[in-house]
Order: C-alpha cells, then sequence, then structure tokens
C-alpha cells in the first residue's frame, strides 16, 4: 500500500477544504469499501480525509413526509431504527441483509452509495489490465470472460460490470434524493446519481470534486409502507445479490385493484434498475398471480446477456413476481 496523509476533519468547511487542497485525496467514512481497494490496489489516495467526526451528519429523522438519514449514519443503525423497521420495510431489510453484523457496524449511508463493483476484473489490477471502469480506455475483460455475476441491463461496449448496492436499490424504487455539499448544498435526484457506464464507466457519480454527501431523503408514501426487499443469492447470506428486487404495493379501496406499485432490480444491471414497465403493466390491473407473473416478465426488457449471465433474464423476472405477491400477501 502507498504512503498516504492522514486529515481527520472536524467540520464540514474543512473537510471541503481538505480535499480540495491536495490533488488524489478522498473522504474516509466507515472505510469498508475505501480501505480494500487500497489494499488491492485499486484505489492510491495521497491523503484520507477522515468525516467521522462531523457533527450532525448521523442523524436518522423519520417525519410523516419523509425519511432523511444523515451519510454518517451506521447501517446498523438505520436498519434497526424502530420507525424504520415498522413504518417503512423494505429501507431496513434491504440494509440488513447487504453484509455482514461487523460491516453494518462500520459503513456508512454515505459510504454504501459509494461503493464499488465486485467485478474481479476490476479488483485485481495485478491480474487484468483490461477494465475501462479502473483504466480508461483499456477495454473490458468481462466481454469475453467470466461473466456469470454480471449485467444484462444498461450495459455498453465499454463495462458490464454490476451496482453491487442493496440499500441504493430501495432507494432507486423510491424516488429518493441525495444531498451533497462543496461550499453549497445541491440535491440530486437518485435517478440522476448512478449513471450508465456508456463510453465512460470510470466516470459513475454526477458529484464534482470535492463534493460530500450529506444526506438522503425518501419521501414517505403508501407504497413504501407495504414494501419489502427480496434479494436472492448463492448462499444463504453475506453475499451479493444474484438479483433482488425493491417493491411497494398500494391497492385501492376495494382491496384488489393496483393503485400505485414500485419496483426496483438489484444484481442484473450497471445501476440500480427502477422497473417502470412492470410498474405501467400493474397500475389500475387486478392484483393476481396471473397478473403479476405476466407484468413481471417485462423486468428484462431489452436486457443483453454475455453467455454465462444468460440465466439472469429468467431469474429477474421470477424474483420481482415474488416479492409483489409476498408483499400483497398472496404468496
Amino acid at each position: 500500500m502507498n504512503n498516504f496523509e492522514y486529515v481527520r476533519a472536524t467540520a464540514i468547511p474543512d473537510a471541503l477544504r481538505a480535499v480540495a487542497d491536495q490533488a488524489g485525496s478522498r473522504f474516509l467514512a466507515g472505510g469498508t469499501t475505501m480501505v480494500d481497494l487500497m489494499k488491492c490496489g485499486v484505489e492510491v489516495p495521497s491523503a484520507l480525509i477522515d468525516i467521522t467526526r462531523l457533527p450532525g451528519l448521523d442523524t436518522i429523522e423519520a417525519g410523516p413526509a419523509s425519511v432523511r438519514i444523515g451519510a454518517l449514519s451506521r447501517m446498523s443503525d438505520v436498519a434497526d431504527h424502530p420507525i424504520i423497521r415498522k413504518e417503512f420495510p423494505v429501507l431496513s431489510e434491504s440494509l440488513w441483509r447487504g453484509a455482514s453484523a461487523q460491516l453494518r457496524n462500520m459503513a456508512t449511508i454515505g459510504g454504501n452509495l459509494m461503493q464499488r463493483t465486485r467485478c474481479s476484473y476490476f479488483r485485481e489490477p495485478g491480474v487484468y489490465s483490461a477494465c475501462n471502469k479502473r483504466n480508461p480506455g483499456s477495454g473490458c475483460a468481462a466481454l469475453e470472460g467470466v461473466n456469470r455475476g454480471h449485467a444484462v441491463l444498461g450495459t455498453s461496449p465499454s463495462c458490464i460490470a454490476t451496482n453491487p448496492g442493496d440499500f441504493a436499490v430501495a432507494l432507486v424504487a423510491f424516488d429518493a434524493a441525495v444531498y451533497v455539499e462543496n461550499g453549497k448544498p445541491r440535491r440530486i435526484p437518485i435517478d440522476d446519481f448512478f449513471l450508465l457506464p456508456g463510453d465512460t464507466p470510470d466516470v459513475e457519480h454526477p458529484l464534482s470534486r470535492g463534493e460530500l454527501i450529506v444526506a438522503v431523503e425518501i419521501p414517505t408514501s403508501a407504497t413504501l409502507r407495504r414494501s419489502h426487499y427480496l434479494k436472492v443469492r448463492d448462499r444463504e447470506s453475506y453475499e451479493f445479490a444474484v438479483a433482488s428486487a425493491a417493491v411497494g404495493l398500494e391497492l385501492e379501496a376495494d382491496g384488489r385493484t393496483v393503485r400505485d406499485v414500485r419496483v426496483a432490480l438489484g444484481g442484473i444491471a450497471t445501476r440500480p434498475w427502477r422497473a417502470r414497465a412492470v410498474e405501467a403493466a400493474l397500475v389500475g390491473r387486478t392484483f393476481d398471480e396471473p397478473t403479476v407473473r405476466a407484468a413481471s416478465r417485462l423486468a428484462t426488457e431489452g436486457a443483453v446477456d454475455h453467455g454465462e449471465n444468460r440465466f439472469k433474464i429468467d431469474l429477474a423476472p421470477r424474483v420481482v413476481a415474488r416479492a409483489l405477491l409476498t408483499v400483497g400477501g398472496t404468496s
């Protein structure tokens, strides 16, 4: 690991100044992603700006109109928050299914949004040189390599790496916003926060250098209150999703007709993927198993496989249907 400078910031302006003063510096919170990437040689920061002591960024406010979560809130604190567990289950479920207890006790919400792909070609620079996300213009070794865990949606000839997040899938399903600070506050809708790879897979977020995530906010809704996160993986726990779904459901007064529905997928796309075609196919329809399964098949519309990951195109609709039937009480 390369030598680096360590700076502990005690106020947001100090942190912003410190990261702006030195090229190649990075913010450090829980460190569960950054330190990992430094050990495998993907990140080589000249300085780490420790933001864990910044005041006011670890609050959790669950109000009638929205849930606002400070960027330094620990995953475990959010997952175990009594109001979030009771009123907004998808937020809690996506966090406690996301990692081991030890990691959840360290990892922060802001860092969770910024975590990098687990594509082995990205994470092993000493073995694989071709990775456009790590080394722009070098190619994508996964296209013709071992790609069982890679994306089938949102891909490009430059990159097919999946976004690894769980909590981010829930945020995308329920129209969250990310708040950042760089001398003045900025609000970024979650749909705009995760970028498609296109020709620049190394650019994953629309953040300017030195912008600091300070909070995420999720508007409350009937669908958020009746929600669920389903994660399908190769082993029971402590594994990234092969396919996952964050869903929410609101029925009309008759208890049978869909008024509103939210569906987002993880593990199958280069970014957390909102399945709007599934939602549109269900609104106004009777909520029953045949209708749900037919609509869920739209989840992978336009998907492109690269051989080993072809099974995801069939798996993802089944995951969506199972999640919806679970939240609808008909599974």
